[in-house]
């Protein structure tokens, strides 16, 4: 994949800020469902949209990538996944059961057969909370929701989100194999 920075590699876009890995999974995950035929949603919190951004620069790999929801925002979650309130205010934004909540919702909102969901703390986190803490989860049309929790200590926002999208890659990627 190893985009070029000027403008001529398979995710051009974000080619530039991305390790060369992150972007060879992305095109591995995309032909993987491609060749299932197989199509993926994203439910994304922390990563604000840059798993379906470079999901969706891999060019000729549009029909594995159904859709991608941004629900940064409490209500978001609510609104655009079907979350109750009462979930996120018992559990936190930033859960275990809100991460699957989220990537069950993106299923049930969309036609895709693998929707992963991620919630965290990209940046510094409230009192009392743990800046890099990120919780995974990623759901299979008709099969088990998976949870991952990731800590990644106070990196940065950038650095954060980068291994944020690599683990979400791998999650998928899992998901395609296990049928």
């Amino acid at each position: 994949m190893n985009g070029d920075p000027n403008g001529g590699g398979p995710a051009e876009t974000l080619s530039p800020a991305l390790p060369n890995a992150t972007e060879e999974a992305a095109e591995a995950l995309l032909k993987l469902c491609c060749d299932a035929d197989l199509k993926i949603a994203t439910a994304e919190s922390c990563t604000g949209g840059l798993l379906a951004s470079l999901l969706t620069d891999v060019e000729g790999a549009s029909h594995a990538f159904e859709r991608g929801f941004v629900v940064y925002s409490e209500d978001a979650k609510c609104e655009l996944l079907g979350i109750a309130r009462e979930k996120i205010d018992s559990c936190g934004a930033v859960s275990r059961d809100v991460a699957i909540a989220m990537a069950e919702g993106a299923i049930a909102k969309s036609s895709a057969d693998i929707a992963l969901a991620v919630t965290g703390y990209a940046g510094s986190a409230p009192p009392g909370d743990e800046p890099g803490l990120v919780h995974f989860g990623c759901a299979r049309r008709g099969g088990e929701t998976r949870h991952r929790e990731e800590h990644f200590g106070d990196l940065g926002r950038g650095p954060i989100r980068l291994k944020t999208i690599a683990v979400a890659l791998d999650m998928m990627r899992e998901a395609v194999h296990g049928g």
